[in-house]
């Protein structure tokens, strides 16, 4: 997820300074994503939609641990990422010196925020990126598209991502200019509430709603579950 990061501060390095500027740069935010997801690698806000529908089909107690499981793995493994991809940027010379305004700036920017702001802003981000998830497995082509364009509006709108978030935001933690208690506090845990309410809250619960309205209708069901579908081609093939 760094490396949505870097690519943002490239096109900012080398855009002039005008007022269209942040809709080009941007267009670096995708990148992270796309290889996070074209790749299958494990991404936290993507499982507060693949890991929770097996809990909504059980509900039972073990089902709940492994999802508990899962989720503090797989959080804790992004946020050690995150740090260390971070630290490289910031305290090496593997990024080039021309971009570290760029990066610097992406950073504040991504930290201007309060704790009701993070959280509230964190919950669009979720609804965006479970969606991502959910219109993947209901289609066979355009992929590239759905993850390039939903990522991009998280990115244009400002919303908060705990993971390529944290990436920025500890960029800042490494440089001195901010504290850890600081992003912790008013940007982590609140964007990871935020991301795990709308993920969760917003599209797997109602979704599994519509699916299970569906599998009761029968034809409906066609239509509300892309997994289904996806699991049926899969038999088949």
């Amino acid at each position: 997820m760094g490396f949505s990061f870097i690519a943002e501060a490239i096109f900012r390095t080398y855009l002039p300074d005008a007022h269209w500027r942040p809709l080009i740069a941007k267009l670096g935010y995708p990148l992270g994503f796309v290889i996070a997801i074209m790749a299958r690698q494990q991404l936290f806000t993507e499982n507060t939609l693949t890991a929770i529908i097996p809990l909504l089909a059980r509900r039972n107690f073990a089902t709940g641990i492994a999802v508990a499981r899962l989720w503090a793995v797989v959080l804790a493994a992004n946020l050690a990422g995150a740090h260390i991809f971070a630290w490289v940027v910031a305290d090496t010379n593997a990024i080039p010196s021309q971009f570290h305004d760029a990066l610097n700036a992406i950073a504040i920017s991504t930290a201007d925020v309060t704790f009701g702001v993070a959280m509230l802003r964190g919950v669009f981000a979720g609804w965006l990126i479970a969606m991502v998830v959910w219109m993947l497995a209901a289609v066979e082509e355009g992929r590239l598209w759905i993850i390039i364009i939903l990522t991009y509006i998280v990115a244009v709108a400002g919303f908060t991502h705990v993971i390529a978030g944290s990436v920025e935001v500890l960029y800042l933690v490494v440089t001195g200019v901010k504290q850890w208690t600081w992003y912790a506090g008013v940007y982590m845990v609140p964007t990871l509430l935020g991301n795990i309410v709308g993920g969760v809250a917003l599209v797997s619960a109602l979704n599994h709603a519509q699916v299970v309205a569906g599998i009761r209708t029968g034809p409906a069901e066609r239509i509300s579950h892309p997994h289904a579908r996806a699991s049926k081609r899969e038999s088949a093939a």
